[in-house]
């Protein structure tokens, strides 16, 4: 083979390696938004132990997966033309079924870290939380700072933001980290923890069903990981536009302000 042809044989087979990258580049933008639409259904990962968030209770005498997020999650189905297929587990594996495969997406009062943005995508914010200390309403006028703390047994759930965070501030009280947030206060009705480290909107929702609790007077800093967001595989750019529409409309018209009074109606089912 002469200079001339060799040169257009490796032209022609870099050219195609080109088309090929810019191909595989675009099937990957796409990829997660086509394969829902292509399927039918939007499988959503959530954990259904964090009212108002996402929890069980009976509708009509049939046992569902309700709250908050069930209906963005709904919104977002519906935006997408297709079914929404929820998709329960603990919370520590919420992340991975995303990860793995198993679910298009993760709705589950998850919040933002830089950890874990470096292996997902993350919608816009559509709810902003602060961390708060869930305490028998006794120890309302002793457990008053972190300092408070010291010796006590702190309750965190396992996978959590504030699992992470109570790790890495707070050293001078003993961490459990318990699978589900029911155990976690159910532990601390019984006095084997002596507080439990959740979002506020969560602890509110025990507070009103359990007259012994109360939310004690400790102030938690408001960083990025206090913000609620929906958890994508990496790369899925195309199917961030659409839930990020959903996001800012539900935000600019009031209406998952409207979706938590909603979820407060139902009862949950331990």
């Amino acid at each position: 083979m002469n200079f001339k042809k060799l040169m257009t044989v490796m032209t022609t087979f870099l050219a195609g390696l080109s088309l090929a990258a810019c191909s595989t580049t675009t099937d990957s933008e796409q990829s997660t938004l086509e394969k829902i639409k292509e399927k039918g259904t939007l499988v959503v990962a959530t954990s259904p132990d964090y009212a108002p968030f996402e929890f069980q209770a009976l509708v009509d005498g049939k046992n569902e997966v309700v709250g908050a997020d069930i209906m963005l999650a709904q919104k977002i189905a519906d935006q997408l033309g297709v079914t929404l297929e929820i998709s329960s587990m603990s919370f520590e594996n919420v992340l991975a079924s995303v990860q793995n495969g198993k679910a298009d997406i993760a709705i589950a009062g998850l919040s933002y870290s830089d950890e874990r943005a470096q292996v997902f995508d993350f919608s816009e914010s559509y709810y902003q939380i602060s961390d708060v200390l869930l305490v028998k309403k006794s120890d309302l006028a002793t457990l008053t700072s972190l300092d408070t703390l010291t010796g006590k047994t702190l309750a965190v759930q396992k996978g959590s933001t504030q699992e992470t965070y109570a790790k890495e501030e707070i050293s001078n009280a003993s961490i459990v980290s318990l699978t589900q947030m029911g155990e976690a206060v159910n532990e601390l009705k019984s006095g084997k923890v002596d507080a439990v480290l959740m979002d506020s909107p969560v602890a509110a929702g025990y507070v009103s069903q359990n007259s012994d609790l109360a939310i004690a007077a400790i102030e938690f800093p408001t960083i990025d990981e206090n913000s609620k967001v929906i958890a994508l595989p990496k790369g899925s750019s195309e199917l961030k536009v659409e839930i990020d529409k959903v996001i800012k409309e539900v935000i600019a018209n009031g209406e998952f302000d409207l979706f938590l009074e909603k979820a407060a109606t139902y009862t949950a089912v331990e």
